[in-house]
């Protein structure tokens, strides 16, 4: 099937600030006023050769980090110097500039943020693991993503998105599985990103996240009922189950096994599964044993394929006998 349509949205320094308020203990410092930044480039540039007065082929576009060896090369310099120095690094115009090891910008250098509206953030990381967790999150926030109409689940340890259209059952097999001890992801609106080793990721949109819509009771939060165990964050998609209603998909069942299909999202090609929809089918238990066939399936056991070799092996016998 053709890819989804994609949305790539620019990542501004404000995300990458909210996201890393945690993650990266950051604290802004000065250039509020700057955040609203694109970072164009997501890998993570140390301004050494710039603030010695070397830009060719400078990275303007990346978030500058400032660790130990950059704070001292600036302090060791003069005072207009270090002002001069540091007033050309802000007219690149670059994104923002995050100080390491809880090294503090003196007044002068908030004073420039200030006044060239670049982001002064702080971090009490050290320099090395800093610099690998922000580029690990800026491929995160920067990563090819797009909103599906799907309800995602952790079943049996594998990520499963159920998607068909409106009224088909989704959230009602969902909430069916999350009373069998498995795990809500996102209800109804899915946002899927493509990771940098390729695989698809699905969380719920952060305004949604653990809610869920029943038709006939409304809006519930699903973790006060089922307490913290039954959501997750995030997970990886393993497999794509589509309800359909039986009479729209009679050229679409598998009898065997044997015929995988496969739901592309993002360039990545997932697993599908067509369930057929009837009245009085327990879609739970159905998808439920998808899920532990697949996990079944990724260990080497497949099935049709044990059948298969027992059939062969009795025809063998049964000829072998009759000579």
């Amino acid at each position: 099937m053709a890819d989804d349509g994609k949305t790539a949205v620019p990542t501004t320094v404000k995300q990458f600030y909210e996201a890393g308020k945690r993650r990266l203990s950051l604290t802004l410092v000065a250039g509020e006023s700057g955040l609203d930044r694109q970072i164009r480039e997501p890998a993570i540039n140390r301004p050494g050769l710039a603030l010695a007065g070397f830009y060719r082929y400078f990275p303007a576009k990346r978030i500058q980090l400032v660790g130990h060896a950059e704070s001292a090369y600036i302090m060791s310099l003069p005072e207009e110097v270090r002002r001069s120095r540091i007033a050309k690094l802000f007219e690149t115009r670059v994104p923002c500039v995050v100080y390491c090891r809880r090294r503090q910008p003196d007044a002068a250098v908030r004073a420039l943020a200030e006044k060239y509206s670049v982001p002064l953030l702080r971090t009490q990381m050290i320099t090395g693991p800093f610099a690998n967790a922000a580029t690990i999150l800026m491929d995160e926030l920067t990563a090819p993503r797009v909103r599906v109409h799907a309800t995602m689940m952790e079943v049996a340890g594998m990520g499963i998105l159920i998607e068909g259209v409106p009224g088909i059952g989704k959230s009602e097999t969902a909430l069916g599985l999350i009373k069998r001890g498995y795990a809500l992801v996102a209800d109804d609106c899915t946002e899927l990103r493509r990771s940098g080793d390729g695989s698809l990721v699905a969380s719920a949109v952060p305004l949604t996240r653990f809610f869920m819509e029943m038709r006939g009771l409304g809006i519930i939060h699903v973790p006060s009922i089922f307490g913290a165990a039954s959501v997750r964050g995030e997970k990886q998609v393993d497999l794509v189950v589509t309800l359909k209603r039986q009479a729209d998909c009679a050229d679409e069942i598998d009898r065997t096994g044997e015929n995988v299909r496969y739901r592309t999202f993002l360039g990545v090609d997932i697993p599908q599964v067509v369930v057929p929809v009837a009245p009085g089918r327990d879609l739970v238990n159905f998808v439920e044993t998808v899920a532990q066939e697949f996990c079944l399936r990724r260990s080497g056991q497949i099935a049709h394929v044990e059948l298969d070799e027992r059939i062969k092996r009795r025809n063998v016998q049964m000829v072998a006998a009759k000579h």
